[in-house]
C-alpha cells in the first residue's frame, strides 16, 4: 500500500508538471493492462525494478568502475554496482560481469571491439534465419566495421546444422562465431560451438539477450563455462530493466571494462545498474525459478494449441519461451498477421521465416513468446484460450465484426490477470 500511495504521489506531481507525458504512460499502462502481450522480447517488470529505476540514482555522474570513478560521492553507486555484478557472477557463474552497457546492441558491440580489430571476419546467424541485427546485418554497424560470414539453418529441419557450420567455419577462419539468435525456437548446443570454434581458431561470442531468463533458472544449458565472452540483456526472459551486460573470462576483463568506458560510453545509468541488481537478486529466487518453468510450459502449450488449429510452428515448435509461426499455408503475411492481431488487442511482430521470399517489411511469419503473459500468471489453460483467439482472427484478418469481438474476449481475459500483481 505505502509503494503504491508514492507511485500515486509520483504521477500526480507528473501530471502537474506534464499532463501531456502523464497522459502518454496513463495511456501506455492502460494499452498494457488490455493487451496480450506475445511478443517474444518484452516483459512485465516487478515494481521492485521499476522503483528502483525511477530512484534518485538517476542524479549521480559515476565515470569509471567501483572504487575507481572519476567522481566523487560515489559510495552509494558502488554498492549497487558491486551488487549487480556479484549477483550476476552468481547467478550465471561468471568470472568476470560488466553491467554497464546501456542495451544488449552495445554490449555486442564493446564485445566485437574489445577482441576484433576493423576488417576482421566476423561470423554470425542471418537476420533472416533468425539471428539478430548485430550479428551481421548489412544495414548494422557489425556488417559495417566486420566482414561478415553468415551462416543458418538447414531447409529441412529448420534447425542448425552444427557440421555444416563447422564446415564454413574451418573453411573460412572468421575471428569470432557469435552463438545466439532472436527468432530461434530450439536449444543452442554451446559445446559445440565451442568446439568449432577452437578448430577454426576463433573467438566463441554467445548472444543469450533472449535467453538469459531460462539459463538463469537452469532450463537451458549456460554458455559461460564454454563462450570467452557472453553478452545478454537485462529484460525480456531476465524481466529487468531494459539494459546490458557482458560476462567474459578474467583474461578478458580489462579488454572488456576499457572498451565499455571509456572506448564506447560515458557515465553509466546508475539507476538502470540500480534495477539491474534487484532484478538480479530476484532471479536467484525459488519463484523465478517456477516463473521460467511456466514460461517454457506456457510456450509448448500455445504451440501444441497452434499446431492443433493447423497453423505451422517453424521447427516444428520450441524448446524456449518463444514460437516462430509460418503463416504461408494461411495465405497471410507477417505484417497483415502482426496489424489485425494488434486491432484485436494482442501484440506480436512479423519475423522472416527461414527461406522466406517476402521481404522484411512484409515477411511469412510472426514470432510468439511467452514471458509477458507468464508473469502476469497465465498457465496452460490460457495458452489454449490464446491460440484460440489467434486462430480466430488468421482466419479472418480484414473482418471488423471478429476483430472487435476478439478484443473484448481479450480484454475480458486480460482483466483477470492485472499487471504487476505477481511480481
Amino acid at each position: 500500500m505505502k509503494q503504491d500511495k508514492s507511485r500515486e504521489n509520483c504521477l500526480s506531481e507528473l501530471a502537474r508538471v506534464d499532463p501531456d507525458v502523464a497522459e502518454a504512460i496513463r495511456k501506455e499502462e492502460e494499452r498494457e493492462q488490455n493487451t496480450l502481450e506475445l511478443i517474444a522480447s518484452e516483459n512485465v517488470t516487478s515494481r521492485a525494478v521499476m522503483e528502483a529505476q525511477g530512484s534518485i540514482m538517476t542524479n549521480k555522474y559515476a565515470e569509471g568502475y567501483p572504487g575507481k570513478r572519476y567522481y566523487g560521492g560515489c559510495e552509494h553507486m558502488d554498492t549497487v554496482e558491486r551488487l549487480a555484478i556479484e549477483r550476476a557472477q552468481q547467478v550465471f557463474g561468471a568470472e568476470h560481469v560488466n553491467v554497464q552497457p546501456h542495451s544488449g546492441a552495445q554490449a555486442n558491440m564493446a564485445a566485437f571491439h574489445a577482441l576484433l580489430d576493423h576488417g576482421d571476419k566476423l561470423m554470425g546467424m542471418s537476420l533472416s534465419h533468425g539471428g539478430h541485427l548485430t550479428h551481421g546485418a548489412p544495414v548494422n554497424y557489425s556488417s559495417i566495421c566486420f566482414k561478415v560470414i553468415p551462416y543458418g539453418v538447414e531447409r529441412a529441419s529448420e534447425t542448425i546444422n552444427y557440421d555444416e557450420l563447422r564446415d564454413i567455419a574451418v573453411a573460412k577462419r572468421p575471428r569470432m562465431i557469435i552463438a545466439g539468435a532472436t527468432a530461434y525456437p530450439r536449444l543452442l548446443d554451446f559445446e559445440r560451438f565451442a568446439q568449432i570454434a577452437e578448430e577454426a581458431g576463433a573467438y566463441l561470442l554467445v548472444d543469450m539477450a533472449h535467453i538469459a531468463g531460462l539459463v538463469a533458472a537452469k532450463l537451458h544449458p549456460n554458455p559461460t563455462p564454454h563462450a570467452d565472452v557472453v553478452t545478454t540483456t537485462t529484460h525480456k526472459t531476465l524481466r529487468g530493466p531494459r539494459g546490458g551486460m557482458i560476462l567474459c573470462k578474467q583474461q578478458y576483463a580489462q579488454k572488456v571494462d576499457r572498451t565499455v568506458f571509456p572506448g564506447m560510453q560515458g557515465g553509466p545509468l546508475m539507476h538502470v545498474i540500480a534495477a539491474k541488481a534487484v532484478a538480479l537478486h530476484e532471479a536467484l529466487s525459488p519463484a523465478f525459478v517456477a516463473y521460467q518453468k511456466q514460461v517454457v510450459a506456457n510456450a509448448r502449450a500455445l504451440g501444441a494449441s497452434l499446431s492443433a488449429r493447423r497453423l505451422r510452428l517453424v521447427a516444428g515448435g520450441t524448446d524456449t519461451h518463444l514460437l516462430l509461426v509460418d503463416l504461408t499455408p494461411r495465405g497471410v503475411t507477417g505484417k497483415q498477421a502482426e496489424e489485425s492481431l494488434e486491432l484485436a488487442g494482442i501484440a506480436t511482430n512479423r519475423n522472416p521465416v527461414p527461406f522466406d521470399e517476402r521481404g522484411a517489411r512484409v515477411t511469412s511469419g510472426i514470432r510468439l513468446g511467452t514471458p509477458a503473459v507468464t508473469t502476469r500468471g497465465m498457465k496452460e489453460k490460457e495458452m489454449d484460450q490464446i491460440a484460440g483467439l489467434i486462430d480466430e482472427v488468421l482466419s479472418d484478418c480484414d473482418n471488423e465484426r471478429t476483430l472487435r469481438s476478439v478484443r473484448k474476449k481479450v480484454k475480458e481475459l486480460c482483466q483477470r490477470f492485472p499487471l504487476n500483481e505477481r511480481v
